[in-house]
């Protein structure tokens, strides 16, 4: 039997609450990003591959439970317990929208073509807000059966993807009708759902289990049983022959996911694990914590050690974060964090 990996990790930290989203950007021209929600009302964002740190986003009066960034990363959105989702310039720092709720907002998505943004929360509505009619009010689904937790898109932005934070299970809205075409039947209420990459697979954690769901079909197609409860998982974007698991006992584990076997348990976190996420390309992941930190931990090989040597030596995309980080120094950061992030990078070296 292979031997667990024992990794360490990239340690991010910043935030002075709870960490309780991530969200990788795609690959872009300037490399990829990582985009943090936390209860203490300021997300940030950082280069997806180093975790270095590039700017805060001011504004938020509450918890903010959801992030996204558009596939170009130029834009981020953000839901907030202060009843408000916003729109943000990612290069700036700046407020482009804000879109008032009456009630608390828990997750939001943008589309697949960048067009709309899709918000649902306390209220029991799922909400679609045209980017290119932002005074416009938005579209309201028709009203979901509990309090939505989860918001995705699949099928080119032809459904929608939601669960709620009391009652079991994944609905799957057609847009066009905002009409309800079915539901993935789950004991317990799920915490996370994830459309993977290539638009195969739905992941989802419920209770202890995190299950695979055919995201054409909509069957089952793996259920796994965790040691503790889990309140998210992420599946291995590139192969898709792994996935990543992290809940209450504070550890972020790697599975196989044709078998389900523990592969690695990366322990480091002090606090329960509130979100996991894989990076694009599958060479990393990262968990955000109940103990406000961010740790960015490293996959393993994807390729022969000789694609890698090639790979290292053609690409470079720490430049591409250094120029939105220039681009970014007029945007509204917070001096004290930036000071904390350089002291600690100073006593790394």
């Amino acid at each position: 039997m292979e031997k667990k990996r024992v990794t360490v990790p990239l340690v991010c930290h910043g935030h002075s609450r709870p960490v309780v989203d991530l969200f990788y950007s795609p690959v872009t021209p300037d490399g990829y990003f990582l985009i943090s929600a936390s209860k203490d009302s300021t997300p940030m964002l950082r280069n997806g591959e180093t975790g270095d740190w590039i700017g805060t986003f001011q504004g938020h009066k509450g918890a903010v439970w959801s992030c996204c960034l558009d596939t170009n990363a130029l834009f981020a959105a953000t839901a907030s317990a202060d009843f408000s989702a916003k729109v943000w310039d990612a290069i700036t720092g700046d407020v482009k929208h804000s879109f008032d709720h009456k009630h608390i907002v828990r997750s939001c998505a943008f589309s697949e073509d960048t067009r709309l943004l899709l918000t649902g929360g306390m209220e029991k509505v799922l909400r679609i807000y045209d980017m290119n009619r932002p005074d416009a009010p938005p579209r309201e689904v028709d009203k979901s059966p509990g309090s939505v937790r989860t918001v995705a898109w699949l099928h080119s932005d032809q459904t929608i993807l939601s669960s709620c934070t009391d009652i079991g299970g994944v609905r799957l809205w057609d847009v066009r009708s905002g009409q309800i075409v079915r539901t993935l039947e789950t004991k317990s209420s799920v915490t996370s759902a994830e459309v993977s990459q290539d638009g195969r697979y739905i992941t989802t954690c419920d209770g202890t289990s995190v299950k695979f769901w055919d995201a054409n079909y909509f069957g089952l197609v793996k259920s796994y049983e965790m040691k503790c409860t889990v309140e998210s998982a992420s599946l291995e974007p590139k192969y898709g022959n792994k996935f990543v698991a992290g809940g209450e006992d504070m550890w972020v584990r790697l599975f196989d996911f044709n078998t389900g076997e523990e592969t690695a348990c990366n322990k480091g976190h002090h606090g329960p694990v509130h979100c996991v996420r894989f990076s694009p390309g599958g060479e990393s992941y990262a968990s955000g914590s109940e103990d406000g930190t961010i740790r960015i931990w490293q996959t393993g090989p994807l390729t022969t050690p000789e694609d890698n040597d090639a790979i290292g030596s053609s690409s470079k995309p720490k430049a591409g974060a250094d120029e939105i980080s220039q681009k970014m120094e007029g945007a509204r950061i917070s001096d004290e964090v930036k000071a904390k992030e350089e002291a600690i990078n100073d006593k790394a070296k």
